[in-house]
């Protein structure tokens, strides 16, 4: 059961075949929960989308562009002059503010051999499963504090920010641009919240919650003040006098005559 929902989900990704989809979407719910996060975002790969550009005798690779929807349709090129990919960094383009950024580099996905949806039913494929069909843009939180980092540095997002994204097939030899997809629609990562923002109601409030709440504040604080007016009464009572200074009658008793000896 526990491995059935992703069965689903690989069936219904397996269209990707047939919609020949020519801008990255992002990763289903049910392959990718909590998506997208403060600082990533999961995409599906591009299965199937450039099978027509591809050369058999030739290698190929997918990059993936990343830049902030601020940065503006001007600043959306992906080739330098006229067909290089872009080599632009994060650093370079201050987070895709200034324009798109390469945020990752992969061999292209193969459309004839996916990989096999009998290994999703197993607890320890399933990762690697997931990995080559999708991918998270924002998951490498070290590179850019890593001197000797030398691959394609993919830094988290910015959290509350909208974020475009375009796949782009590249001659692996030359780094020439042979096909390229459309950019992404907006995706806004989520945004921080403050902790006087957060509810920790278990549901939401209604006004028959809070007109009870208050009653029961009241009637509490009126029980704890009449606790508190019992004890005090209690402690200032003055003491009854103790049985040391408790006065009794007591009988005179007459002291025993002695005999006078008289004198002689």
């Amino acid at each position: 059961m526990g491995s059935s929902w992703i069965v689903v989900a690989f069936c219904c990704l397996g269209q990707l075949c047939a919609d020949q989809r020519l801008k990255p979407q992002i990763a289903a719910p049910q392959l990718a929960t909590n998506n997208p996060t403060l600082t990533t975002v999961a995409l599906e790969k591009p299965f199937c989308v450039f099978d027509s550009s591809l050369h058999p005798n030739k290698s190929y690779s997918i990059y993936l562009y990343a830049m902030k929807e601020s940065a503006g349709a001007m600043s959306s090129l992906v080739t330098e002059g006229s067909s290089k990919a872009l080599d632009s960094t994060f650093q370079q383009t201050h987070g895709g503010q200034l324009g798109p950024y390469k945020a990752a580099a992969f061999h292209v996905p193969s459309c004839a051999a996916p990989p096999r949806l009998v290994d999703a039913g197993d607890v320890s494929k399933v990762s690697d499963v997931l990995k080559q069909y999708l991918f998270r843009v924002g998951d490498d939180g070290t590179c850019l504090y890593d001197p000797n980092f030398l691959n394609v540095c993919n830094p988290p997002l910015a959290p509350g920010t909208t974020y475009r994204f375009k796949y782009v097939l590249v001659e692996s030899t030359e780094g020439i641009v042979k096909d390229q997809t459309l950019w992404s629609d907006p995706i806004k990562t989520r945004r921080v919240k403050l902790p006087l923002q957060v509810d920790t109601w278990p549901g939401r409030r209604s006004g028959a919650m809070i007109v009870i709440t208050s009653i029961l504040s009241v009637l509490l604080f009126l029980l704890l003040a009449g606790i508190l007016a019992a004890v005090s009464s209690a402690v200032m009572r003055p003491e009854g006098p103790s049985a040391e200074t408790r006065c009794t009658p007591q009988t005179a008793q007459p002291s025993d005559p002695r005999p006078q000896v008289g004198s002689e």
